[in-house]
């Protein structure tokens, strides 16, 4: 069986190349308001990972999709690669396993690599859920059957748990596709499945390109905790800790200026 091409938005057309992987798992599109913000200074490619089908999908196929990405559009470049949440999580898999394909990595808002981090998650998700708000949750499965559309107003729902203020209203998420929840649960699976067995995050080891962490204070993933659980393995890792911002900085209105300026700086540091 063939399998469907990817969909790989394109933005701008002058500067060093950046690919921006999302989150989710199973989030495709939800990068395109920060493409917009990169795209009069690089060339920024949003790959929409791929969706579930026949096979359950792993880390591995993702990771060699995102490989395939870079060969086939960057053929004679090594682009940075910028990863939102589980995206970041991802571009560090990908830069392990094809440590010649990038000339760095920026993990923004990243992900959990070990039971007491995602315990710390759950405990500051638990501590800013209101009883309006867990309620609402209650009702969800009722008042949308259909898990994909079920999957989006969660993300809809608990949007402020995760957000330092106000986010913006911005017309390029529009276009987003739906999500993919069965894509999220078996990715999700196979990462928490590749941390039981070891694989992750000791295979780190092996990235050669510089990486920089950019989180929230207020995002709800324990910034601090993750980087620690990465340095044994990535002792050059840089974290950059971000007063008053939540887990999507270039979506919430009083901050996406100065997390674009501070991105940009990180991009020309990297050489992008």
């Amino acid at each position: 069986m063939v399998s469907e091409p990817l969909v790989v938005r394109e933005y701008g057309e002058r500067g060093p190349t950046v690919v921006l992987v999302h989150g989710g798992p199973g989030a495709p599109g939800t990068l395109a308001s920060l493409a917009r913000g990169l795209e009069a200074r690089h060339r920024v490619l949003e790959p929409h990972q791929r969706r579930s089908g026949a096979g359950p999908l792993t880390v591995a196929g993702h990771v060699a999709d995102l490989h395939d990405t870079i060969a086939a559009r960057c053929p004679d470049d090594r682009p940075i690669v910028a990863g939102s949440s589980w995206g970041a999580m991802l571009a560090l898999a990908h830069a392990a396993e094809h440590p010649g394909d990038v000339r760095g990595v920026v993990l923004i808002g990243c992900g959990t690599f070990d039971p007491a981090a995602r315990e710390r998650f759950e405990q500051t998700l638990n501590r800013r859920m209101t009883p309006e708000l867990a309620a609402r949750h209650e009702r969800l499965a009722a008042e949308f059957p259909d898990p994909d559309q079920r999957l989006a107003a969660a993300g809809r729902l608990f949007g402020a748990l995760y957000a330092a203020g106000p986010l913006i209203d911005d017309p390029a998420d529009a276009d987003a596709p739906p999500p993919d929840a069965r894509g999220h649960t078996e990715t999700w699976n196979d990462m928490l499945r590749l941390q039981a067995e070891g694989v992750y995050p000791a295979a780190f080891a092996a990235i050669a390109a510089p990486v920089v962490m950019l989180h929230g204070d207020f995002d709800p993933h324990p910034g601090r905790m993750i980087a620690e659980s990465l340095r044994p393995h990535l002792p050059r890792l840089q974290y950059v800790e971000i007063a008053a911002a939540g887990h999507e900085p270039w979506r919430e209105r009083r901050n996406r200026e100065r997390f674009l300026a501070l991105l940009h700086d990180v991009l020309q540091s990297l050489g992008g």
